[in-house]
């Protein structure tokens, strides 16, 4: 009986042991997959920051692009270096700071696609008041106000967490985490309402509204957005509160949406480069930054001709 519990034991053990190895070469490639996603993503992304940022006459949209683009290169920054750590064996208690970039860049971003959201729905449903009486630098200071605000909410969840000074308070870590989770719900509400809204308006509006390039980038933005990028936020900060998730929660499952939110970050510059190929249904070879110029044009095809969004006059806010 003890040579049979015994055998049993060594068996279990073999079993345990191949399990966990094979499980660690799983994680091993799927961060090999994350790092070679974000550097297709950041080579995107750095694109977009150099074009928008010095060689495109930059509109009320395309402020919010840039400042996309900005978070999603932070955010995939943080991703390659925790990867490394990963597949390298670096010791994980050195990068605990690096949670709080990545919950900054994460958020940042969210606020950027919310914001971009709701200043096209305002465009289409208010249109005299916004080319009329919009103030004009709105989008740099929403943009401002939206960093500070994530640093700072970044900054207190890092304190309160022990992510800075290694000092964690339970009380003020589950009430910043809290803060944070419904911050996520806000956004993600505002989001689908001012999408659904623009959706409405441009289908059962009494007058036709043209869709125009912008419209499909900014679309298909959120889109890309909610089935790869929200999964991440709200299985770190919605689902985590409750226990009966966090027993069902693995490790694997954690790694595969780091990988989905790398794709949502590393999307955007393809999207908006694929929708300024696009022309009459067939793509066209054209510069980068004739691509990007037509990806941001609020205009319709047939009229816009091949006109870039700084030659047209009138229709969007010049930053």
């Amino acid at each position: 009986m003890d040579q049979t519990t015994l055998s049993w034991n060594i068996n279990n053990t073999e079993v345990k042991e191949i399990y966990y190895t094979e499980n660690f070469s799983c994680v091993i490639m799927v961060n090999f997959l994350n790092i070679i996603i974000a550097v297709v993503g950041l080579a995107g992304n750095a694109t977009v920051l150099w074009l928008l940022g010095f060689h495109i006459h930059r509109n009320a949209f395309s402020v919010y692009v840039l400042n996309l683009a900005g978070a999603d290169f932070l955010y995939l920054c943080n991703q390659v270096m925790v990867s490394l750590q990963c597949v390298l064996h670096l010791d994980s208690g050195k990068f605990y700071s690096l949670f709080i970039v990545f919950m900054f860049a994460y958020l940042a971003g969210l606020c950027m696609i919310a914001a971009i959201n709701v200043e096209r729905c305002l465009s289409v449903m208010w249109p005299i008041w916004y080319h009329c009486q919009r103030p004009r630098h709105t989008s740099t200071i929403v943009c401002v106000l939206l960093w500070t605000f994530c640093l700072f909410l970044s900054l207190l969840v890092g304190l309160g967490c022990g992510y800075i000074f290694s000092v964690s308070e339970y009380d003020l870590c589950n009430a910043f985490f809290f803060t944070t989770t419904a911050f996520i719900i806000v956004l993600t509400v505002v989001t689908s309402v001012s999408t659904l809204a623009l959706l409405v308006k441009i289908i059962c509006g009494s007058h036709r509204i043209p869709v125009t390039r912008l419209y499909i980038s900014i679309a298909l933005t959120v889109m890309v957005f909610i089935f790869f990028g929200l999964p991440f936020g709200i299985c770190t900060f919605l689902l985590q509160m409750f226990e009966e998730f966090q027993r069902i929660y693995s490790y694997n499952v954690h790694e595969v949406m780091i990988s989905l939110s790398c794709v949502n970050s590393c999307a955007n510059p393809i999207i908006y480069f694929l929708v300024g190929s696009i022309r009459h249904c067939r793509f066209q070879r054209q510069s980068l930054k004739l691509l990007l110029q037509r990806a941001m044009q609020d205009t319709p095809e047939e009229v816009s001709g091949e006109r870039g969004p700084s030659q047209r006059s009138g229709k969007l806010e010049t930053i």
